[in-house]
């Protein structure tokens, strides 16, 4: 199978959705029945179900805009998933991207594939670490102290890139055992290693082994006081989520009569419940955490997006149900261009207001920001849909 899969780039897009306006939309509209109801959010409980003035519709939209909230250390929301997804699904494209290589059987053609898949491989990682940079205000300079270098982008860019020369060099069965030892490792470190001022086993913002890497060797600021979450050491179970992808994308090039593709749909379904059930034990003494991205949440938010990831194909590539894919297929083929435009390049707000601000004060006044976010999503999808037409796609 090496034809491009449509869910993949429809999963992406459904992922970038909810950072680049869905969350503003559904924080607006929760935050207009709170006010509604005269109710004090809650963002560790989903339906509010405690308070009957609520009808079921608006417990679940409060409970979506309290799931778009990271958890404040230990735990796991829905928007916990969005990067480590976002990392596995650019893992389940590997196998496809690099077929060719493993198809050369001259070894002088093989070892030229393979120079060249290095160069790439080092311009993309460098490219995405600076992009991440520029995201994070480099062109503001406001001296090395005050420039983050560590971000979203450069933590994809460094985890997809390690994980591509694992797989490029080593069978399927060494590339579980560098999976396997990568999280254990990890966790071997951040539980046994003692921190100065800590000791060892320390997992609180201020004294667990990652934040402590970050504050000898991170270069410039760190975004949060004591650690980053896109930091040096954590950045090291992420190739894990990378791999997930990979191993995901090698079973549906996987090429064995036994296992049709609706079959590899379950058993991708399948070993996601198994890795959500593994997550959920290493839990107990590793708890699941993203800002130090655990062991226990790398096989938590990959089992979840094995699942996701399983339901897009089923329904998008096998069942055949495409039409309603396009605004996400518009997001997810060209997702590092509406990050970065999303997240400071372009004020999406302004030019909203600007256009539809008449008709968005026709409304009462705790509306107005699901509506201003609505229109945001407009002009956002307009745009994509434009470059989707045109085939022009920001490509790394």
């Amino acid at each position: 199978m090496n034809r491009r899969l449509l869910s993949l780039d429809a999963l992406r897009g459904f992922d970038m959705f909810w950072i680049i306006s869905g969350e503003g939309i559904f924080h607006g509209l929760a935050n207009a029945i709170m006010n509604k109801h005269r109710l004090v959010r809650n963002p560790t409980d989903w339906t509010i179900a405690t308070d009957q003035s609520l009808s079921g519709l608006e417990r679940l939209l409060i409970g979506i805009s309290n799931q778009l909230h990271h958890s404040p250390w230990n735990g796991f929301s829905f928007y916990d998933m969005i990067f480590p997804l976002f990392i596995f699904i650019s893992g389940v494209s590997m196998p496809f991207s690099y077929h060719k290589y493993f198809q050369e059987t001259n070894s002088a053609d093989k070892t030229s594939a393979k120079k060249k898949l290095y160069r790439a491989l080092i311009k993309r990682t460098l490219i995405l670490i600076l992009l991440g940079m520029v995201v994070n205000g480099l062109f503001q300079w406001q001296g090395y102290e005050q420039t983050r270098f560590a971000s979203v982008l450069g933590r994809i860019a460094l985890a997809t890139f390690f994980a591509a020369v694992i797989y490029l060099n080593f069978s399927f069965r060494a590339q579980l055992i560098w999976f396997s030892a990568i999280l254990l490792g990890y966790c071997a470190a951040m539980l046994l290693i003692p921190v100065p001022g800590h000791g060892a086993g320390m997992l609180t913002p201020e004294g667990n082994l990652s934040a402590y890497i970050d504050q000898l060797f991170l270069p410039g600021k760190l975004h949060r006081k004591f650690y980053d979450p896109e930091g040096l050491l954590s950045t090291i179970p992420a190739v894990c989520s990378a791999m997930l992808g990979i191993f995901t994308g090698q079973l549906l090039k996987w090429d064995a009569p036994a296992y049709p593709p609706k079959k590899k749909a379950w058993l991708m379904a399948l070993s996601g419940l198994l890795l959500l059930a593994a997550g959920l034990a290493w839990n107990s003494f590793f708890p699941i955490n993203k800002s130090m991205w655990t062991s226990s949440f790398v096989l938590f938010a990959g089992g979840w997006s094995i699942l996701l990831f399983s339901l897009f194909y089923y329904i998008i590539d096998l069942s055949g149900f495409q039409k309603w894919t396009k605004p996400f297929l518009w997001i997810g083929t060209n997702s590092i261009l509406i990050y970065m435009a999303a997240h400071g390049l372009v004020n999406f707000e302004s030019t909203a207001q600007f256009i539809f601000g008449g008709l968005i004060r026709q409304v009462p006044a705790d509306w107005q920001p699901a509506l201003l976010w609505t229109a945001v999503l407009v002009l956002q999808l307009k745009l994509l849909q434009v470059l989707y037409n045109k085939k022009w796609f920001l490509k790394i």
